[in-house]
């Protein structure tokens, strides 16, 4: 069951009593403590581990990404430096792309 499908039938049991719950849950083919469980789930955060694992992701992408981008600006800053000195060899040399 998709996240979507867990939090409506949640939503949907919230007001039933328990016989309203075992009717509900047979008719879309669970069993009651599936919902109970979900609830659970759905209250208590995350375990310390998960948190620390999806942070430690999280760190790497962010290097990553930095390097890519330190990366880029150096060939930019190349490309840059290089259409400045072209200007410069051009208005020495007289050197005209018409000609």
């Amino acid at each position: 069951w998709s996240l979507e499908e867990r939090l409506s039938a949640i939503i949907d049991c919230g007001h039933l009593d328990e016989a309203a719950i075992n009717e509900y849950c047979r008719n879309i083919g669970l069993y009651p403590h599936h919902i109970q469980q979900w609830k659970k789930d759905l209250v208590t955060p995350p375990s310390n581990k998960t948190v620390k694992s999806d942070s430690k992701q999280l760190k790497q992408e962010i290097k990553q990404l930095q390097k890519e981008l330190n990366r880029k600006d150096k060939a930019l800053a190349e490309t840059a430096a290089l259409l400045v000195l072209k200007k410069k060899a051009d208005a020495l040399w007289g050197f005209n792309e018409d000609d």
